[in-house]
């Protein structure tokens, strides 16, 4: 009865234990799931059924089971499958964070691939020989006098140019061979790239008087024309005063965008003219503007706006040519060329990035849900790890991208709807560009976060702890030393602006000052043009740079990396190792090879047992099944020899039947042998008997001396304590003796 006790209260042991096991995964409040069903195994060794029938008349009231298993299937169906290290109690079980880890990084993994082929599924090649084609054309042929785009220094060379070059770069009406196109009203440029409706010039004007002339040259200078501004923006009608070149009109009525230049940003308004779809009706058009002086001393900026689409490689070409004319004279040319795919699906391969793309937008939702659960549970403290962050950025851009999408979709469709309608008009793709392009550079910062992101499932390896946990230790150092830094480095960005930023086009700003002293660091610089500005100071300011930003500072960067590096690598190695992502890689594959080789054995067996059909044992076989019974080799050889009467190492059947008959017959041996002589076993219970009381008298005995030699030591305590000197009010003790 004793024995059934014991092993009652181990199973009800055992089962507190494996219920705080099944529990520890959901002390988070903050989840809605319950602990799993007890184990089959631990239901039936302890059943608390009788307990009840045997110390109560009733059993406890019965709950709904129906509603518990249903809350439970819900709640293990969302712990499954949004189930991460932040929202399971993983702190107390490294078996439990790596597993999870490991299920997240595969998922991760998977829209990682989607969104690179999203990402890389809309980019070509061809999309920068397109943009070299239009850029040769447009920018780098050269007309009459040797004058191209990149050459205008005066609002005579932009004539020139536009007169010249320009016109015969939009309009394409023949071969090679002078032989004329099929479609003489509409220009193929290089035969393969349609001019999508017809270009447009516009220019920004300032008005006269916005600046003030100083009295001395009052009488020799009339009018002051004042830098850009848009305060200061001319909006008065000029010249022939009739058509859209001479008149002013708003940014919201030509719907046009501001353009950030090389000197200042320019408005999208201003006065405008549409060349025509020929060549020679444009040439006349520019001609009326040159003989009108259409450019004067107010003109700030022009701009050539036109767009091509080419139907082989389905990709837009937006151009944009820009000569600005500042207040100092003279003229900066610049362009920009956005070479974009705005309409998406047309070929097999833009349909399976469609279905990409839906499978992006599943993913978004799954981990906006992921978010949400996690931001749930741990509230305000989930925005203090860095990759909680990441995660939000991932998603608000992928966001961002997903409602461009439809939009640039739709806005694409009506724009070419009326361009169809319309093909004499001005094609605006200028806007549509300028977003694709922002698009792309989303998707490209998304994709840099989304690879950065690796390393938040692969960081709790050890060796890829040691990079977070040196940055992360080092990290108030470096920001304290950046300041120190960083000071010596703008006061030498100020000294290079002003020793240099008159006559060095790389320190003409202070913007450029920065940049050039960065690239003075990597070793690409310009000493000859320093030299040039000041041979006294030039050197001076190149050496002490060089000295104590290079040689001293950035090397003290480094040395702190170093030392924190080599902190963390030793404290690292000292450590206890825990389960590594390897260890589960390791467990998982030698599980799969063990049971694959289990059923190879298995099969070859089969096999051996099919080919040799005869019943046979061979000595092999004999001596492994005698092994794992724990018999030694001597033994197994002498019981083989004993009935292999042939020698061959095999036992055929008549030998094999043999062995039976002689080990029945000892099996019957042994058993008379025990049961003629039960006084031994008798007589050898009660020696047991005898042992067992003589060791609990000994026992007792031990207690008794143990207990005396207790009271001897208390009874010395107090005769030292006796002759110390005794208070007044104090109680005399006395002492036993023995």
């Amino acid at each position: 009865m004793k024995s059934f006790n014991n092993r009652a209260e181990s199973h009800l042991t055992g089962q507190v234990e494996l219920d705080n096991v099944g529990n520890g995964a959901w002390v988070n409040q903050g989840y809605c799931g319950s602990p799993p069903p007890l184990p089959k195994a631990v239901s039936t060794i302890y059943n608390p059924e009788p307990l009840y029938q045997g110390n109560m008349d009733k059993k406890p009231p019965s709950t709904d089971l129906g509603l518990t298993e249903k809350r439970r299937g819900c709640c293990s169906f969302i712990k499954g499958l949004w189930g991460t290290t932040l929202t399971e109690n993983t702190s107390n079980n490294r078996e439990l964070f790596v597993r999870t880890t490991i299920r997240e990084l595969l998922v991760y993994v998977v829209f990682l691939v989607d969104i690179c082929l999203l990402t890389y599924g809309m980019t070509s090649s061809s999309t920068y020989y397109y943009t070299k084609a239009m850029t040769d054309l447009f920018v780098n042929t050269a007309g009459e006098g040797g004058v191209k785009f990149q050459s205008i220094s005066t609002m005579a060379d932009f004539w020139t140019y536009a007169q010249g070059p320009l016109l015969d770069g939009l309009y394409w009406t023949k071969w090679y061979n002078n032989q004329s196109l099929d479609n003489k009203d509409q220009s193929f440029i290089y035969y393969e790239n349609m001019l999508l409706g017809v270009p447009r010039m516009r220019q920004i004007k300032i008005k006269n008087n916005s600046c003030k002339v100083h009295n001395d040259f009052v009488d020799e200078i009339s009018g002051c024309f004042d830098v850009y501004n848009d305060k200061k923006e001319d909006d008065f009608s000029f010249g022939l005063i009739n058509g859209t070149a001479w008149t002013y009109h708003t940014e919201k009525e030509i719907k046009g965008s501001s353009h950030w230049g090389l000197l200042t940003t320019y408005s999208g308004a201003g006065y405008y003219q549409d060349l025509n779809r020929t060549k020679e009706e444009s040439a006349v058009t520019l001609t009326e503007l040159l003989d009108n002086l259409w450019l004067d001393r107010g003109t700030r900026a022009v701009f050539i706006d036109f767009s091509t689409y080419n139907a082989n490689i389905n990709m837009f070409c937006v151009i944009r040519l820009l000569a600005e004319f500042p207040a100092t004279g003279g003229a900066i040319p610049s362009y920009q060329i956005r070479t974009v795919k705005l309409i998406r699906y047309i070929t097999t391969w833009d349909y399976f990035i469609l279905g990409c793309e839906m499978v992006f937008c599943v993913f978004i939702l799954y981990y906006i849900v992921e978010e949400i659960l996690e931001l749930r549970i741990h509230k305000f403290s989930y925005f203090k790890s860095i990759w909680n962050i990441l995660d939000i950025v991932v998603i608000m851009l992928a966001i961002v991208a997903i409602i461009f999408n439809i939009f640039r979709t739709v806005k694409v469709d009506k724009l070419l709807g009326k361009l169809l309608e319309q093909p004499g008009i001005y094609a605006d793709f200028e806007f549509l560009a300028f977003w694709q392009t922002q698009y792309n550079n989303m998707n490209a910062v998304n994709l840099f976060f989304a690879w950065i992101k690796v390393f938040k499932y692969i960081s709790f390896n050890k060796t890829m702890t040691q990079l977070s946990s040196t940055l992360g230790r080092c990290a108030k150092d470096i920001l304290g030393f950046a300041i120190m830094f960083f000071i010596v480095f703008f006061a030498y960005a100020q000294l290079g602006y002003l020793l240099f930023g008159t006559e060095v086009e790389s320190f003409s700003t202070f913007g450029k000052c920065i940049f050039t002293q960065f690239r003075i660091i990597l070793g690409d610089f310009d000493y000859d043009a320093i030299d040039r500005a000041n041979r006294v100071l030039g050197p001076i300011y190149f050496i002490t740079y060089v000295f104590f930003v290079f040689f001293v500072l950035l090397n003290m960067f480094l040395a702190i990396i170093n030392d924190t590096y080599s902190e963390v690598k030793e404290e690292l190695s000292s450590q206890k190792d825990e389960l590594q992502f390897t260890d589960i890689i390791k467990q998982s594959y030698t599980k799969t090879f063990m049971k694959l080789k289990l059923k190879k054995e298995k099969i070859s067996d089969v096999q051996k047992a099919l080919h040799s059909g005869s019943g046979e044992i061979e000595f092999k076989d004999f001596r492994d099944a005698l092994k794992e019974m724990g018999h030694a080799d001597h033994e197994i050889t002498a019981a083989f020899s004993q009935f292999d009467r042939d020698g061959n190492q095999i036992l055929d059947e008549d030998e094999q039947d043999r062995m039976k008959i002689e080990l029945k017959q000892k099996r019957v041996c042994l058993i008379l042998e025990v049961n003629g002589k039960p006084n031994v076993m008798i007589q050898l219970a009660r020696q047991v008997l005898q042992l067992e009381s003589s060791v609990a008298g000994i026992t007792a005995r031990i207690e008794v001396i143990m207990e005396k030699l207790g009271l001897q030591e208390k009874a010395k305590g107090n005769e030292t304590a006796g002759k110390l000197p005794v208070p007044k009010n104090d109680v005399s003790f006395e002492c036993i003796k023995y």
